[in-house]
């Protein structure tokens, strides 16, 4: 926004827990257009998996580039095909999605006018892959645009920090989709971000890294990245309350952007990609340096609170808004590569 291989030994220098995996990928089907920072979820019916994908930025990377497009991935047909637009007439970046039931949900996002000037999305709409139809839904109170989304008890959707307008908030919305309602839970203890990644595991979510804003004495502000990470443990009698404890850093520099989901087989939150230079939605540096991604993969593990540093072979990726189940993989979908090239590519990692 206009604001202002990671080695085995790598693990044993930070002294996090050994690794005990690999991570595979492999190619599936391409989208139909290369396309980077979308939003991007997977719905479930019955036997039957569709991932979407939401507006982004396609390849030309200009103001003119975003997008509105909406495409989806059927696992009965293997490929993709593009439906409705997301509704409100302009391209958007930085929204975020999830799936509660059988039906995706997406939020938010900013638009970038010719000048520049951009400004963030209140929208919310609920989308049903099957019929292709969008619903419009209660307007987030506070629009914010490069959030964590996270869903709990299947009725719940937590958005975390990000940004509105002109500056990162602190606040966590949570959306009730039985109701229609939003209600303020417990802000976030540390900085308010913008780019920050995370997942849920039942009632314990965690997210790390992003960007924050550091004001100067004696010049305009600066857009410096974070390594911080906090669990947020929500409260089982009132899901509003939650318990924000910090976390130790990740191995390494703090990225920005990473595709991230919570993986209950393994109890941990599983990070992937990113950039560890922050960046422009052009993929421009805010230090003015053209940003790339950092490879590798980085797993939270819940029940000690330790990391585990995976390698992946294959081409990092970076400007994700989500890691999605689909089969028995996770997927990033588009997103950008080295040289700040918009891709196409859909990637399955699997641990081994």
């Amino acid at each position: 926004m206009t604001r202002v291989l990671l080695l085995f030994a790598a693990a044993l220098f930070w002294g996090c827990s050994p690794v005990g995996e690999n991570i595979s990928t492999t190619a599936i089907a391409v989208l139909p257009m290369p396309v980077s920072n979308n939003a991007v979820t997977t719905v479930v019916v019955g036997d039957r998996q569709f991932v979407v994908s939401f507006a982004g930025l396609g390849p030309g990377k200009s103001h003119s580039d975003t997008l509105d497009a909406t495409f989806v991935l059927d696992s009965v047909t293997a490929e993709w095909r593009e439906t409705a637009a997301l509704p409100g007439g302009v391209g958007r970046l930085a929204a975020v999605a999830v799936s509660v039931g059988e039906l995706a949900y997406v939020f938010g996002g900013y638009t970038v006018a010719t000048d520049g000037t951009e400004v963030s999305m209140p929208f919310v709409h609920s989308f049903n892959p099957a019929s292709e139809e969008f619903v419009a839904l209660a307007r987030m109170p506070v629009p914010v645009d490069d959030a964590v989304a996270v869903t709990y008890l299947d009725r719940y959707i937590y958005l975390i920090s990000g940004w509105h307008d002109l500056g990162n908030v602190n606040l966590v919305q949570r959306y009730d989709v039985l109701t229609d309602g939003w209600e303020q839970a417990t802000p976030i203890p540390g900085s308010a971000l913008f780019g920050h990644a995370g997942g849920v595991v039942g009632n314990r979510m965690v997210y790390c890294d992003g960007v924050l804003v550091h004001a100067n004495a004696d010049r305009s502000r600066d857009f410096v990245a974070s390594d911080a990470c906090f669990l947020g443990i929500i409260d089982i009698s009132d899901d509003r309350r939650i318990d924000w404890r910090r976390l130790p850093s990740h191995p390494g520099l703090p990225r920005y952007r990473m595709a991230a989901a919570g993986i209950p087989s393994l109890n941990g939150v599983l990070f992937i990609g990113g950039s560890e230079s922050p960046y422009n939605y052009d993929g421009i540096g805010y230090n003015g340096e053209p940003s790339d991604p950092a490879p590798g993969g980085l797993l939270f593990e819940l029940e000690d609170s330790s990391w585990r540093v995976l390698p992946i072979a294959g081409a990092a990726t970076m400007d994700h808004r989500g890691l999605v189940p689909f089969r028995d993989h996770w997927l990033t979908v588009g997103g950008m590569k080295t040289g700040q090239q918009v891709s196409d590519g859909v990637i399955a990692y699997t641990l081994e």
